[in-house]
């Protein structure tokens, strides 16, 4: 009889340091701090005028190094053409629908974009500019060349290799772009102003947006006025055009040629002596800047509404140094 009454004391300790065990569990998991719930990746649109030319690669590498350092979700698309005010006005729209965190824009038409960035602002998501201004509404920062000084140093460097004479031509890349439009003027303003010997065989043509429009345009007006002693061209896809129409009539270097913007085949053209000038922006750091703006926003700290990325003239004799090389031959396979 005692046996059994042991044993059953013994059941009874077991069973109340079983309670005592589950009790002290549940204790500490309820006094335990409690996991916050994850942070929801922020999503940021990067729209570029353009998905084809070296400018727009350059500045989708400078966002994704941004998106990287910050932790933010780069979504990358534009028009596939950059004369497609539709197109890219379709894509904003899609994003805003998406309900991404902010858009940075470079806008391919000054009016044509205003409607859906006012869409964007209603739904609460900011805006950047990049690359070519808007013409209303306020978008939190602009963050871009000075396009209009871009094209002083173009007419500049082309009024000083003429000697302040002889016949050019300006040729205009398209309709409703700003910063191209900005360019031009720039040119124009300063080959008037400060060279009254040079002559402009033609100064209201529009190549179009593609390297073969531009190509096509630079036929007819070589055929037009074969005594054209210099040329300026103000961006990538019409500056490319103008060197292989230069090159297919063995024009190529007799020709003072200034162009705007960077890629392989315009520095191949300036090593051989076809290009003597090409003015540069910093793309890399306007999409990196463009991405860093949108997120200091919305994380509340502070950044600037308004910044100059630059301009810079390229010329033979300057293209080796590193600070141009670095413009030349931005780093976008380290990103893309």
């Amino acid at each position: 009889m005692e046996n059994v009454l042991s044993r059953r004391r013994q059941n009874r300790t077991l069973v109340g340091l079983s309670v005592f065990a589950v009790c002290l569990a549940l204790a500490t998991f309820s006094c335990s701090p409690q996991k916050p719930p994850a942070e929801k990746t922020m999503k940021i649109a990067v729209i570029p005028m353009g998905m084809t030319h070296e400018f727009w690669k350059s500045i989708h590498a400078g966002a994704v190094k941004a998106g990287r350092e910050l932790g933010v979700e780069i979504l990358w698309k534009g028009p596939q053409k950059e004369d497609d005010r539709d197109g890219q006005v379709i894509v904003v729209e899609d994003f805003i629908n998406r309900g991404v965190q902010g858009i940075v824009l470079a806008p391919l038409d000054d009016r044509a974009l205003v409607r859906p960035i006012q869409e964007a602002k209603r739904e609460g998501i900011p805006v950047v500019i990049i690359d070519s201004p808007l013409e209303g509404p306020d978008p939190i920062s602009n963050i871009a060349t000075d396009n209009y000084k871009g094209g002083v140093l173009a007419g500049e460097h082309l009024g000083r290799i003429l000697g302040g004479k002889g016949r050019i031509f300006l040729v205009r890349c398209h309709e409703g772009a700003a910063s191209s439009a900005l360019r031009e003027q720039g040119f124009y303003d300063t080959i008037l102003k400060r060279f009254p010997g040079i002559e402009f065989l033609s100064k209201d043509v529009y190549a179009g947006i593609t390297t073969e429009s531009a190509y096509q345009t630079l036929e007819n007006l070589l055929n037009r006025f074969p005594e054209v002693d210099g040329i300026f061209c103000p961006n990538e896809s019409t500056t490319f055009g103008t060197l292989r129409a230069l090159e297919d009539r063995g024009l190529a270097g007799k020709v003072k040629f200034v162009g705007f913007d960077s890629s392989q085949k315009l520095v191949d053209g300036m090593r051989k002596g076809h290009i003597h000038g090409l003015v540069l922006q910093d793309p890399f750091k306007m999409g990196y800047l463009g991405v860093k703006t949108v997120v200091a926003f919305l994380r509340g700290q502070e950044f600037e509404v308004k910044v100059d990325t630059g301009e810079t003239l390229v010329t033979p004799e300057n293209m080796s140094r590193p600070e141009i090389q670095r413009l030349l031959f931005p780093p976008i396979k380290d990103y893309l």
